[in-house]
């Protein structure tokens, strides 16, 4: 078995680096004001060992950078450079470490719609109609197809709804690999309110998905997730848990200690079917460094290096 080590919250890589984020275009803000900072923060990772950089393009969105004051054409330009700015410390990787870059894979974050409001929408199923949402994210798509990332990853899905609504808005659009992940609230249940059973179910009839699970979801609840997902399909599973924190959505921070994750679970996720492991908010590079070695302790082969 092969298991692709994921990177970590590029939130938190740009925090430990010293940035603020506490703008409506959170991490995108830095593609305006310092793309340099987020080339830096996808080295920091693939140094720790990730093996799949994740852009900046999850809270990217044409009508979030012309509210930000873009003209359109600069507003798309913006959301083109997440995957370039990817690719890019993807190419200085491979001068300090040839072997390691060697399998390195580029997936174009795609964030749900509530992302893009900046009051932590994306932990409850979106307020607006289907029709709408898949406007929303096939002009997104559009753009990101265009840039040739190696996959898609399609992140922090609360609901069926919007899962159905970026299934039907890839209609129409070159093929990429794709996976879908989900935010959940315990260990069966999306911060939607619906069974994970369902969204699993919308996400493995859109034919591009490769590989379903979860993500932003505190580390306790994975193991559970992990085995009913398991039940309804068997597709690889994704597992990039949150540091266990709180979200704050009137702060706009993360609050608390977090919780971690054990070797212990990470040995199961991967005897669950899990082939891509990594972490998000509140996981930095150090939390990568240990992600690889716990993987690399069960006897999984981890991908490139």
């Amino acid at each position: 078995m092969t298991v692709r080590i994921v990177d970590g919250g590029l939130s938190t890589a740009l925090e430990e680096a010293g940035h603020r984020l506490d703008d409506p275009l959170w991490t995108a803000r830095f593609l305006i004001d310092d793309p340099e900072a987020i080339v830096a923060a996808h080295l920091a990772f693939l140094r720790a060992g990730a093996r799949v950089l994740i852009t900046s393009s999850y809270q990217a969105s044409e009508t979030g950078f012309v509210a930000a004051g873009l003209a359109p054409q600069e507003a798309v330009a913006a959301l083109r450079s997440t995957t370039a700015l990817a690719v890019e410390a993807r190419i200085r990787f491979t001068l300090e470490d040839p072997a390691g870059a060697a399998d390195v894979l580029v997936a174009a974050s795609v964030g749900p719609y509530g992302a893009t409001l900046y009051d932590g929408s994306e932990y409850r199923a979106p307020a607006v109609d289907e029709d709408t949402l898949v406007d929303f994210h096939r002009a997104r798509l559009h753009v990101l197809v265009d840039t040739q990332p190696d996959l898609l990853a399609i992140e922090t899905l609360a609901s069926t709804q919007e899962a159905r609504a970026i299934g039907r808005a890839l209609e129409g659009l070159p093929s990429v690999p794709a996976w879908m992940s989900f935010t959940c609230r315990d260990g069966a249940t999306t911060w939607g309110g619906e069974p994970i059973e369902e969204l699993v179910a919308a996400a493995a009839a859109v034919p591009s998905v490769i590989a379903v699970g979860v993500n932003c979801t505190a580390p306790n609840y994975v193991t559970p997730l992990l085995e009913h997902i398991g039940r309804v399909t068997n597709l690889p599973l994704v597992a990039y848990p949150n540091g266990g924190q709180s979200w704050d959505a009137h702060g706009k921070v993360w609050v608390g200690a977090g919780s971690g994750f054990s070797k212990e679970e990470i040995a199961l996720w991967v005897t669950l079917g899990a082939r891509y492991i990594g972490g998000c908010c509140g996981v930095g590079a150090s939390g990568v460094v240990a992600l690889r070695d716990a993987v690399d302790q069960t006897g999984g082969t981890l991908a490139a290096g």
